[in-house]
């Protein structure tokens, strides 16, 4: 049986629920409900999963706050003995535009230093990210307020439609492999 390791990044606690840097969160919900998974706290994070297709998917919501994430994704690597190739990192990018998905197997952090953390815990920039783009729109300067800033309206009523496309790109990184996913969905 393969097992996959999907890692939704965001910061625990109440006052950064609906923020665009808890997308993560907000898509690794979504996923859980569609298979009625139920997270339960554990080390590091709150873990749920559920088997689709042969496959068994652990989902992991870090309790460590954004910027420490990597001690938790190692930790649940480890853990459960999943690969790198094997583990896709759920999060927001500000260089995308609203809802926009972009799969890649390795890069650079991109200013996110959740995706620096767990560089640094991994000791490598080659492991699987699912980018889903919060946009821009945000005077200079002023980007964390951007980010930890509640979802508008219409932000929220085209979440509705994201969030299903969301799913389906983690269960195809299970069922499909990353290039056929990526294939599939970057720029959707």
């Amino acid at each position: 049986m393969k097992k996959f390791l999907i890692v939704g990044l965001g910061n625990i606690g109440e006052k950064y629920d609906n923020t665009r840097h808890n997308i993560g969160f907000k898509i690794i919900d979504a996923l859980a409900k569609d298979y009625d998974a139920t997270f339960e706290t554990d080390k590091l994070g709150d873990v749920a999963s559920f088997r689709f297709k042969g496959r068994t998917f652990i989902l992991l919501k870090p309790n460590t706050y954004m910027n420490l994430s990597g001690k938790a994704v190692k930790y649940w690597m480890d853990k459960e003995k999943i690969s790198i190739e094997n583990t896709l990192i759920v999060t927001d990018d500000l260089n995308i535009d609203f809802g926009t998905i972009r799969l890649k197997e390795k890069g650079s952090a991109g200013g996110h230093n959740g995706l620096k953390d767990i560089q640094e815990k991994l000791n490598t920039t080659t492991y699987p990210r699912f980018r889903f783009g919060v946009g821009a729109n945000y005077s200079k300067g002023r980007q964390v307020d951007f980010v930890l800033s509640k979802w508008s309206k219409e932000e929220i009523s085209l979440l509705i439609e994201r969030l299903p496309v969301s799913c389906n790109v983690i269960t195809s990184f299970g069922t499909a492999g990353m290039a056929n996913t990526m294939n599939t969905f970057n720029g959707k």
